[in-house]
C-alpha cells in the first residue's frame, strides 16, 4: 500500500522559552522573514512561522501548563521538536493511515498556525514526531537570506528506519557513498538519517542545516550578536547555546 503524498518538509518546529527573546536570533540575526505568529490555544503555543527558502521554521513557545510542547521543555530544554510534512490531502492522509493501523496522536484534522493539521504518534515514526499539513492558502514565501538544506536524524538502526519513512511517507533514498548513512530528497532539501554514533548517541532529530546566500555578512552578524561559533572556509557551525537548543549548521550557497 503506497504511503502519504509528502510534497515537501513544511516546516520544522523548535521549542523555545521566550518567542520574544528567539525572534532576536532567527529573525533579527539570520533575517529569517517572519510569516505569521498567532497563539494556537488547542496546543497551548504561541507560534510564528519563519520562512527558509522553499520551507519554514516554526518556534514555539509554551503559555499553558501540561501541554506537550511545555512538558518538552521542562524534560529537554529548547531545541528541536518536530518534523512536519505537506501533503495535499491531511483528510485523505488520515483515513489511509488509520487504515494501516498507524498510531495517531489526532484521529482527525485541526487548525494549525498554516492549515489544517494532524500529528502522528512518535511510536509509528521510529521516535520522531511527524505533523501532517495541508495548507490554507498556497501563497508565496517571502525571499529569505537562508535556505533549508538539511534536516539531521539520529537512528538506532538507519536501514530500519528508512523502511518505516518509505512505507509511511513514500520517500525515495538517494545513495550515500555506499556507507550507512541514508538520504531522502524532499523538494529542494533532504532528510538525512545517520546511525547514532556519528551524533553523539543522540536519537531522533539531532540537527538542522541552511545555506546562506551571503555567509560573510551573515558571520558579521553572528559576531556581532556574540554568537559562539566554529567558522570554515564555506560554512559555520554554532552551538546549541546561541541557537536555542539546535546543532544549527550553516554553508555558503553554490
Amino acid at each position: 500500500m503506497s504511503g502519504v503524498t509528502v510534497r515537501k518538509i513544511h516546516h520544522i518546529g523548535i521549542v523555545v522559552e521566550k518567542l520574544d527573546r528567539a525572534y532576536g536570533f532567527y529573525r533579527d540575526t539570520l533575517g529569517l522573514p517572519l510569516i505569521r505568529e498567532a497563539e494556537v490555544r488547542d496546543q497551548g503555543v504561541r507560534a510564528a512561522l519563519l520562512a527558509a527558502g522553499e520551507s519554514e521554521i516554526e518556534l514555539l513557545e509554551p503559555i499553558a501548563s501540561g501541554t506537550g510542547v511545555e512538558k518538552f521543555l521542562q524534560k529537554r530544554g529548547e531545541g528541536l521538536h518536530h518534523l512536519c510534512f505537506e501533503t495535499p490531502d491531511v483528510d485523505a492522509a488520515l483515513a489511509g493511515l488509520r487504515a494501516r493501523a498507524v498510531s495517531l496522536i489526532d484521529q482527525t484534522p485541526r487548525p494549525g498556525l498554516a492549515g489544517m493539521i494532524a500529528f502522528l504518534h512518535p511510536r509509528s515514526c521510529a521516535g520522531i514526531l511527524i505533523e501532517l499539513l495541508t495548507p490554507t492558502a498556497r501563497a508565496l514565501l517571502p525571499p529569505s537570506p537562508l535556505k533549508f538544506k538539511r534536516l539531521v536524524l539520529g537512528a538506532r538502526d538507519p536501514r530500519e528506519t528508512s523502511r518505516i519513512f518509505q512505507g509511511l511517507f513514500g520517500l525515495s533514498e538517494q545513495a550515500v557513498n555506499g556507507g550507512p548513512r541514508i538520504m531522502f530528497p524532499l523538494g529542494q532539501s533532504t532528510l538525512l538519517l545517520v546511525p547514532l554514533g556519528e551524533v553523539g548517541g543522540n536519537e531522533g532529530m539531532v540537527a538542522l542545516s541552511l545555506f546562506a546566500q551571503d555567509l560573510d555578512a551573515l558571520i558579521d552578524r553572528l559576531e556581532n550578536a556574540g554568537a559562539s561559533m566554529l567558522c570554515g572556509a564555506n560554512e559555520v557551525t554554532l552551538a546549541p547555546a546561541s541557537t536555542h537548543g539546535v546543532h544549527l549548521h550553516i554553508s555558503r550557497h553554490d
